[in-house]
């Protein structure tokens, strides 16, 4: 048998090497890295708020009870010119003999009624805005206090505002859009609402942001202020306590 050359061990060995450094398996602890596809872009943000917003239903109307001799409000936020519909209807108690007996008011922080409806029991309202505001929709029961949940009152309200206060439908037939249209028109409300919420936000973060700064600013000078008084009633008693001293001889 011949030994193979030290060249042939040194080539073979090499060879090995390289192929052991080229084709490395993963260990069970080693993460394997996802490698960029080419083409395919990472999606943006713009692209993962376009996606949430077409997952986004319409919203749902609230459904409460309102017991008899009772009073119910629901309040809301809502910016300045914007247009505000709803709808709302009121069930007769189970079992009661008469029909619904309810009050409907809307009011804002001022108390400016902005809708007024006694013995409600199905209608419609809309306003438009003024001013940043909260709203206060209150339902007040007529009927007298039973026992159990018998004359509770079913109450259902459809409060709608901004984009979702607009019909498109009508708007679609006078100016004779077309489906598309309509979606894309939609759309650009929409856009333009989340633009104006965002613009309000940093509005309102930069106020308060002044704000902060102002407050800092005070709590500044009020601190230089208290050190100062601190310093100069320290050297009046020492002056004071060394005056008080001499005359009673106890120091030079």
């Amino acid at each position: 048998m011949v030994a193979p050359s030290p060249a042939r061990r040194r080539a073979g060995g090499g060879s090995h090497g390289a192929r052991g450094r080229g084709a490395r398996p993963a260990g069970p602890g080693s993460a394997a890295m996802p490698l960029p596809v080419p083409g395919c872009p990472r999606p943006g943000p713009a692209l993962a708020l376009l996606l949430l917003l077409l997952l986004l239903g319409p919203a749902r109307p609230i459904s409460f009870q309102l017991p008899g001799k009772a009073r119910k409000c629901l309040r809301e936020e809502i910016h300045r010119d914007t247009l505000v519909t709803g709808e709302y209807e009121i069930g007769a108690p189970p079992g009661a003999a008469s029909g619904p007996s309810a009050n409907l008011k809307i009011t804002d922080s001022a108390g400016h009624i902005l809708y007024s409806k006694e013995d409600a029991t199905k209608g419609k309202f809309a306003f438009t805005t003024e001013d940043y505001d909260m709203f206060e929709a209150c339902f007040e029961s007529k009927l007298p206090v039973g026992t159990g949940r018998m004359l509770d009152q079913l109450v259902i309200l459809d409060m709608k505002h901004g984009v979702e206060a607009k019909n498109y439908e009508e708007i679609a037939k006078v100016e004779k859009l077309k489906p598309l249209e309509v979606e894309l028109r939609r759309l650009e409300d929409l856009s333009e609402s989340i633009v104006n919420d965002f613009a309000y936000m940093k509005k309102r973060e930069e106020e308060m942001r002044d704000t902060n700064e102002s407050t800092n600013i005070r709590v500044l000078y009020f601190s230089i202020f208290s050190m100062f008084c601190l310093i100069g009633l320290a050297t009046w008693q020492v002056f004071y306590l060394r005056r008080f001293f001499k005359a009673k001889k106890l120091i030079e």
